[in-house]
């Protein structure tokens, strides 16, 4: 099978929402239920109509009770070799229906599971609804493609590219794969990566994203990175590993579940032994069923995930949503987070009579024919100035480059290599970054000064980490401590620690946890994975991380602007106090149902009214986590 055929093969199964065993049991437990139904109304009616034939409707409820507890043992037995929550609850409900069996009470049989049908449909309905937003992310990637090959343009899957190939993007296309564009210019909207609707314009040399929309102008892209290895084949691979993980509340709960279990049982047998009434007792059981507290946890994480994902975060899981609620500082890297991570041109120092569009040309000329970062910090000042025609380039690590244009010899670079060529210069200004110095035959132009230069968000949401309680902040970085305190006085923040080592990162981050701290670490680079592991919560700035780091942090910014961080924190404080509530809800509202069946309260049919009331405090749980989903902030 050909690459395109084996990549429609993989698209149709990925399509497919449930696996052929989960649309088995599904199917089969929808049928079991459906006929159950169908022959408890042929019972009843039989009751109604002619009630002489009372054992024949007692036989149909029988086959009605023996029908739906099928499904309902095999949940059973299987939650006794994987205990859960839901398993408690199935545990349950299996034992009421033998029960009611033994009792005679074939009707209450076969209406309890019927009726706890509908809290199961609930809880699975909510996690579908998860699966079906990754798998609606995931149908992204499986996106058409037109690569340019010597044949002109064939149209492919998506899946069947191979890094290197050459695709044509026109309007309105959606970018298959990542890649880097060769010719051309558009607007980008990359909503569905970074959460911002604010188009991003990209030209010859810009990073295209799978996932992303062109939505004017046509672009050539080569292919960088494909599959799983997009960004965003990585978002549907964090988002999949967040749907697994369980928060620390779901594990506490969890681990007395089986001691749950024995108390309810033991009260089920009190109650039974005083009043001698199995009603009771059923309703005892059913009563006892934590319904709602199976969905407090995963309904509120799963809205929350929804959210953060739709505001360009990416959380790995529930427990690092719900640990952020709870970090009491901040630890910064410095290049490629509070920073931009490129050099740019902040100041010139021209010499006497020289012109500075003569001295950004040469600048400009120089650094387009240069791979140094400083070069390539420089060649931007070629925009709209004379190109030189360039010839015997010479480039010296560590010292500049050298080139000649028609008579002259041109010159970028370090203060060494000027005295090399015997060309007298200025004395160098004093400046924590990189310093170059041009010349044009025997005359020396100037000076310029770059920087790695602050985000622009960056003090604004310093301060808003501030204003959230984050007083402690601090700077770590390996960069010098010139460079790195100007950085922290342009934020503000006081504490600086700079020329680290990674493992230094992490001993600094390891003592602030020594000392009662909670830190938030944020990093983009592989010398911060150690730091973000170390920390109580870590955050990657995604859009231009490391995959080291990215594999580290807990949190990902897909939108690389600092502003989320306090919408981290606002969002994992709403989640954590919507748990909370949703533990209340299911604990009082069990409480008092079992209270209420315990005191006979719930009449002669107290099971199936259990039932009711449970499903009842599922919905309320479900409509508080839905209220999540209001949670929006947009970026100004």
């Amino acid at each position: 099978m050909n690459d395109e055929g084996s990549a429609r093969v993989s698209e149709e199964r990925d399509s497919v929402l449930l696996s052929g065993a989960e649309q088995l049991s599904l199917a089969t437990r929808l049928t079991l239920s459906l006929v159950a139904g169908g022959c408890l109304l042929i019972a009843g009616a039989i009751q109604l109509f002619n009630p002489a034939q009372h054992d024949v409707a007692e036989l149909v409820a029988g086959l009605a009770a023996a029908l739906v507890a099928v499904p309902a043992l095999r949940a059973a037995w299987a939650s006794v070799r994987q205990p859960d929550l839901h398993g408690i609850m199935d545990q349950l409900i299996a034992l009421a229906l033998l029960a009611a069996w033994a009792s005679g009470a074939l009707v209450t049989a076969a209406l309890l599971p019927l009726v706890m049908t509908v809290g199961h449909i609930l809880e699975e309905r909510s996690l579908l609804g998860s699966q079906e937003a990754i798998r609606a992310l995931s149908r992204l990637t499986q996106s058409k493609a037109r690569r340019i090959g010597d044949k002109g343009i064939e149209e492919i899957s998506a899946r069947a590219l191979r890094i290197g190939d050459l695709i044509e993007v026109r309007a309105g296309d959606l970018i298959p794969a990542d890649g880097l564009v060769e010719s051309g210019a558009s607007s980008i909207d990359t909503a569905s990566i970074s959460g911002e609707s604010v188009p991003v314009e990209v030209q010859t040399g810009s990073e295209v994203l799978n996932g992303t929309i062109n939505l004017d102008g046509r672009l050539a892209v080569r292919i960088t990175r494909v599959g799983e290895q997009t960004t965003l084949g990585r978002v549907v691979a964090l988002l999949r590993e967040a749907e697994r993980s369980k928060p620390p509340i779901t594990r506490l709960l969890e681990r007395y579940a089986n001691r749950y279990l024995i108390l309810v049982l033991l009260l089920a047998a009190g109650t039974w032994f005083v009043t001698g009434n199995t009603s009771v007792m059923l309703a005892v059981l059913v009563a006892s069923c934590p319904a709602a507290l199976v969905l407090a946890v995963p309904a509120t994480s799963i809205a929350g995930i929804s959210v953060a994902s739709r505001h360009g975060i990416l959380v790995k899981g529930a427990a690092f949503l719900e640990s952020l609620a709870t970090v009491d500082s901040v630890a910064f890297d410095k290049t490629g987070t509070v920073t931009i991570g490129q050099l740019r041109l902040i100041e010139t120092r021209t010499e006497a009579g020289v012109a500075l569009d003569e001295l950004l040309e040469v600048a400009g000329n120089l650094g387009a024919v240069s791979s140094h970062p400083v070069s390539r910090a420089l060649a931007p000042q070629l925009q709209g100035k004379r190109h030189l025609a360039l010839e015997d380039i010479q480039e010296t690590r560590g010292l500049g480059v050298v080139a000649r244009s028609g008579q002259e010899i041109l010159v970028l670079g370090r203060a060494a290599l000027f005295a090399q060529r015997g060309i007298s210069i200025s004395d160098p200004p004093t400046h924590d970054g990189p310093i170059a110095g041009v010349a044009r035959g025997s005359k020396f132009l100037g000076w310029l000064l770059l920087a790695d230069e602050l985000r622009p968000e960056a003090r604004e949401a310093v301060a808003d980490l501030a204003q959230l309680g984050l007083r402690r902040q601090i700077l770590i970085t390996g960069d010098r401590a010139a460079a790195a305190q100007r950085v922290a006085d342009a934020l503000p923040i006081r504490v600086v620690y700079s020329e680290l080592l990674p493992e230094q990162k992490m001993q600094i981050i390891l003592n602030e946890v020594a000392a009662g701290h909670r830190p938030l670490v944020v990093g983009d680079g592989i010398n911060d994975a150690l730091a973000l592991k170390a920390g109580a919560v870590g955050i990657a700035m995604g859009g231009q991380g490391t995959d080291v780091a990215l594999a580290s942090a807990d949190l990902v910014l897909m939108a690389n602007d600092l502003r989320r961080l306090g919408t981290c924190i606002r969002l994992s404080r709403r989640c954590r106090r919507t748990i909370y509530t949703n533990v209340a809800i299911g604990l009082i509202w069990t409480i008092a149902v079992i209270a209420l069946a315990v005191k006979g309260a719930l009449g002669a049919n107290g099971a199936l009214l259990a039932a009711i009331l449970l499903n009842l405090s599922s919905l309320i749980v479900l409509f508080n986590a839905g209220r999540l989903l209001k949670f929006q902030e947009v970026l100004r």
